[in-house]
């Protein structure tokens, strides 16, 4: 199977730069970049993003560059389209991947074992339609979320009638959400696939194979740039 690597990054966002800002002397990119060119089952990689200084950042690591289109590059643009056009434009340059490793250029929170991973479990199992990085997370519990009603007062999400639901963290069923630094799609089971996927990244189809990983965050705020740069050293990243 032909497996490629995707990173994906737009140049207009709140914090200015925040894709290729310095972290321990590298442009934030970078991280991710370099967590999959040192995975050996990827031999193709690209870069799809509006921004030239990101473009080129990425080109440094050794990512083909793909311009995307402005409108795809505006904050209300969804990930799926961007990705679609980046496939279209690595077919265009004789790349037609059966496995696709999407990479977000605001996370440094990424391991080549956990990209490596990923891939294992797709080619593990052919029913599979993604495999993804998940945080075990009970303090915010969707059992525990709230709503507001139209009277202004909080109600839940679900209707509890008949059904007795602990305080208790630890009596609820496991909550994962997901990660925002890396998936890894079998195309033909998740965005090619006829069958709907789950909402709200129908892309990743139904079949998501997850991989609990005990951090992960992405780059808001000059903080999370900090946050970055201790949990690389606390990890002893290096490439």
């Amino acid at each position: 199977m032909k497996i490629a690597a995707l990173l994906t990054g737009r140049g207009n966002n709140t914090l200015k730069d925040k894709n290729v800002l310095p972290v321990l002397g590298e442009p934030l990119l970078y991280y991710p970049a370099m967590a999959a060119r040192k995975c050996k089952a990827i031999t193709d990689f690209y870069v799809s993003s509006d921004d030239e200084k990101i473009l080129n950042a990425a080109a440094d690591c050794g990512y083909k560059k793909i311009r995307r289109p402005d409108a795809l590059a505006l904050p209300t643009a969804q990930h799926v389209d961007a990705i679609v056009h980046a496939l279209g434009a690595m077919k265009t340059d004789g790349c037609e991947p059966d496995i696709l490793v999407v990479l977000l250029a605001n996370s440094g929170i990424v391991k080549t074992e956990w990209i490596q991973a990923s891939i294992d479990n797709l080619l593990a199992d052919e029913r599979l339609s993604a495999s993804v990085p998940v945080l075990l997370e009970m303090d915010h519990h969707p059992y525990r979320a709230k709503r507001l009603r139209n009277d202004g007062c909080l109600d839940t999400w679900f209707d509890f009638k008949g059904k007795k639901v602990s305080t208790n963290r630890q009596d609820l069923p496991e909550n994962f959400v997901l990660c925002h630094n890396f998936w890894t799609l079998n195309l033909k089971n998740s965005l090619f696939s006829e069958e709907e996927g789950q909402q709200p990244w129908t892309f990743m189809g139904n079949n998501i194979k997850p991989i609990i990983v005990d951090e992960s965050f992405d780059v808001h705020d000059e903080e999370d740039i900090i946050r970055t740069e201790k949990w690389i050293l606390r990890e002893g990243i290096k490439y």
